[in-house]
């Protein structure tokens, strides 16, 4: 590989999906744009907290992942990385949020008409992230914990989100 004077965001941007697997990419591919959305987080200790926040999703990586940022101002600011795995046929989710120290692995797969990443925290929690009520310009995302193994789970995060048009 020849090196070139590209930018740092030259090298991670991509234009569209890689090619090789534009279908598969289309799980998460419709997401790439500019949403707002509207978040109820639900604390441990059940104190409920409100805001408007932003999300923005991109083709990064040669077009073979979708990266976003999830900003809710004063609350949370992170990234998500999705990459798919062919021979899983299924979708890395790596989560991380520098501002709440709060990092998780997941894997995606389609559910039905919804979108499901299935992980377990470092203390054995079980966690589901559902991408769910999805419209080409609206979607609900739901954050659920569930202590025993996924019998029950418990709302944590209620995230309704629409399209900004371009």
């Amino acid at each position: 590989m020849a090196v070139t004077a590209a930018t740092f965001q030259d090298l991670l941007h991509a234009d569209a999906p890689a090619p090789d697997r534009v279908e598969k990419l289309d799980l998460y591919g419709w997401l790439i744009g500019a949403w707002t959305m509207d978040a109820v987080i639900h604390a441990d200790d059940g104190a409920r907290h409100e805001g408007r926040g932003e999300i923005r999703f991109g083709w990064v990586l040669e077009g073979r992942a979708i990266q976003d940022v999830w900003v809710l101002p004063g609350f949370f600011y992170g990234t998500t990385l999705r990459v798919y795995d062919p021979a899983l046929d299924a979708w890395h989710i790596l989560w991380s949020d520098p501002l709440k120290q709060y990092y998780t692995r997941q894997i995606g797969r389609a559910d039905g008409r919804d979108i499901v990443q299935h992980g377990v925290l470092e203390d054995g929690t079980a966690i589901r992230w559902r991408f769910t009520e999805i419209t080409p310009d609206t979607f609900r995302w739901l954050g659920e914990l569930s202590s025993d193994g996924g019998g029950t789970w418990r709302l944590q995060a209620d995230f309704r989100a629409r399209r900004i048009p371009s």
